[in-house]
């Protein structure tokens, strides 16, 4: 795992649509199957991670393992547009290791999965 992509959106569709951006445009790997996170924890990591105030809370929220280093997974991402909210975390972050260390403790996401997904 080099770095980790939390999801904000206002619904579970548009989580699972971005999910599947992630894959089909972004080009970008998954080393681990999406997990549902808590939208209140995935809010606190934006703010932290933006360093910024925020603007609206989100109702759904996923995080998911990248096998792409942080750098690689943020420019793939500026060249598509995810109808969701996506913070990618490196290990540089001071939230990164609490995280990762939470992730395995969540639950996968049910994402629909197409033959040409490559999850």
């Amino acid at each position: 795992m080099k770095s980790l992509a939390v999801i904000r959106a206002d619904s579970n569709t548009k989580v699972n649509i971005a999910i599947r951006d992630l894959v089909r445009y972004g080009h970008i790997s998954f080393d681990d199957s999406p997990k549902k996170m808590d939208p209140q924890k995935a809010d606190k990591v934006l703010t932290n991670v933006m360093n910024t105030n925020l603007r609206n809370t989100c109702n759904s929220a996923a995080v998911v393992p990248l096998g792409d280093h942080a750098s690689a997974a943020i420019g793939r991402l500026k060249k598509i547009h995810p109808p969701a909210h996506i913070i990618i975390v490196s290990p540089r972050h001071s939230m990164y290791s609490n995280l990762a260390k939470d992730i395995d403790n969540m639950p996968e996401m049910d994402v629909v999965i197409h033959e040409e997904d490559d999850f």
